[in-house]
């Protein structure tokens, strides 16, 4: 592993904590909230952690870029970009639901070569460098052996805007999913959602509407830990383009099948 990984492995893992720390000890106070959408929010924490984020990333690599979900892009469009979430899953932060994370990526000539992603409140951090297997406090991960859809356990989101678009066939698709598949959780952060994936908790995963920030770290963390990541098409999965299907590759195929019907209606209001 190059050396320069290296450091930008310490530095992604350093500013993880550091926003985390700020999660923990907000966790279950209050906090002041924004609406950025009719039921989209932001917290004076998602802005404080964002902050401190760009504060440790600027210092280490003052050449670097940084996309931030709240900030936007900083820098001059040359070089590498980091790409940041610093508090996926607000709205379970805002209500004390234990299920947030820090995602951090680094995309470097147009491909994303490392994540980290970190889940305060259970003090687990995921970690991943392209080529070099995934890791979760430190030990390799590997997704899970689940080998049918009837048993497997699958994740899903849905977009804040889901009221402002024809959502038929996302519900359809739902509802087909849930009926051939062993069950299905819904708990709020994507980047957690790949990285349980990635561990085996999870056997697949799909979602429609997400923003690079939302699946670059935890995308990383689960092709590295040996699971098949493609649109819904079963396409390779490209980081701007906002559908995302992951599963452990043995369900992938079924999964695909039952979404085929789905798709041409869902892909109008990408």
């Amino acid at each position: 592993m190059a050396r320069p990984m290296n450091a930008y492995l310490d530095s992604a893992r350093q500013a993880a904590r550091a926003a985390g720390e700020i999660i923990r000890l907000r966790f279950g106070t209050r906090v002041g909230v924004h609406h950025k959408g009719p039921i989209d929010l932001v917290t004076e924490v998602d802005l404080a952690c964002e902050r401190l984020i760009l504060d440790i990333l600027q210092k280490d690599w003052p050449d670097h870029d940084i996309l931030g979900e709240e900030g936007g892009r900083t820098g001059h469009g040359q070089g590498p970009l980091w790409i940041v979430d610093p508090l996926d899953g607000t709205r379970s932060f805002a209500h004390g639901y234990p299920f947030v994370s820090v995602s951090i990526g680094l995309e470097i000539e147009g491909k994303v070569r490392l994540g980290v992603v970190y889940d305060p409140i259970r003090d687990e951090l995921f970690e991943a460098i392209q080529g070099h297997g995934a890791h979760l406090n430190g030990q390799p991960i590997g997704v899970s052996s689940t080998r049918h859809l009837k048993d497997a356990l699958l994740v899903t989101g849905f977009p804040y805007h889901l009221a402002e678009i024809d959502n038929q066939a996302l519900f359809d698709l739902f509802r087909e999913m849930v009926v051939h598949s062993g069950g299905i959780r819904r708990d709020g952060s994507a980047a957690l959602d790949f990285c349980y994936l990635a561990c085996g908790r999870l056997d697949g995963y799909w979602e429609f509407f997400l923003k690079p920030w939302d699946a670059a770290a935890g995308a990383l963390i689960a092709h590295e830990a040996g699971a098949t990541v493609t649109n819904l098409g079963g396409q390779p999965y490209e980081l701007r383009q906002a559908e995302v299907l992951v599963s452990n590759g043995h369900i992938h195929q079924e999964m695909i099948e039952r979404a085929r019907p789905f798709l041409q209606p869902m892909r109008r209001w990408l």
